[in-house]
């Protein structure tokens, strides 16, 4: 992974350069990613499916997160990263069935880890169930399905805790029901401007 390299850019999103995986995290420069969000709805309901990230992640192991989310490499373009659909998740998906939703510019910084995104923001309406799901384990440990309404209220502080249930591979390589009560704090912590953000573009689509 450290042999990576992203296009890095300044403040006003011009690129300026490449850099490897760990300057960009280490230096903190501007770099793009590919985010996509999927949804479904099951007997009149909005559902989101979340990621549960591979305990063996040096970046936030077992928390929970976008359904798929990658860096683009530095020869890619935000239409390529539909790739890592297939790669995390292993359903294959064309990019014209994603739902463009713009470009999100945030930043979060933990000890000796920057993160500056510009992150291609991507819905995709699924008509796949959680069997559906082929996970890359060195990424992903697990899927589980969230109530959008309750996402939505999770992150908006009108509830403290909501319902996930899905799946986890287990030591064995099994795969386990996952049902849980959730918080904020068991997500990955980007910004919480971000995540409301992404309701309000999600909303504006289903």
């Amino acid at each position: 992974m450290e042999n990576e390299f992203f296009k890095i850019f300044d403040e006003e999103r011009n690129i300026i350069g490449v850099a490897s995986r760990k300057d960009v995290h280490e230096l903190g420069y501007w770099h793009e990613t590919f985010h996509c969000w999927f949804v479904t709805n099951i007997e009149g309901k909005d559902y989101i499916y979340l990621q549960l990230r591979s305990d063996t992640k040096q970046d936030y192991p077992n928390l929970l997160d976008i359904t798929v989310a990658g860096h683009l490499m530095a020869d890619e373009t935000a239409r390529e990263g539909v790739r890592e659909i297939k790669e995390e998740v292993g359903i294959d998906i064309p990019f014209h069935d994603l739902v463009p939703l713009g470009l999100i510019k945030y930043c979060v910084i933990n000890e000796n880890f920057i993160d500056k995104e510009l992150a291609h923001l991507f819905l995709y309406k699924s008509v796949h169930n959680l069997n559906d799901f082929t996970i890359q384990p060195e990424e992903v440990s697990g899927i589980v399905l969230v109530e959008f309404n309750d996402f939505s209220k999770l992150w908006l502080d009108e509830k403290q805790e909501i319902k996930a249930s899905g799946f986890k591979i287990d030591k064995e390589n099994n795969r386990a029901d996952f049902v849980e009560y959730i918080g904020k704090n068991q997500f990955v912590p980007h910004q919480i401007s971000y995540y409301i953000e992404v309701i309000n573009k999600i909303k504006d689509q289903i």
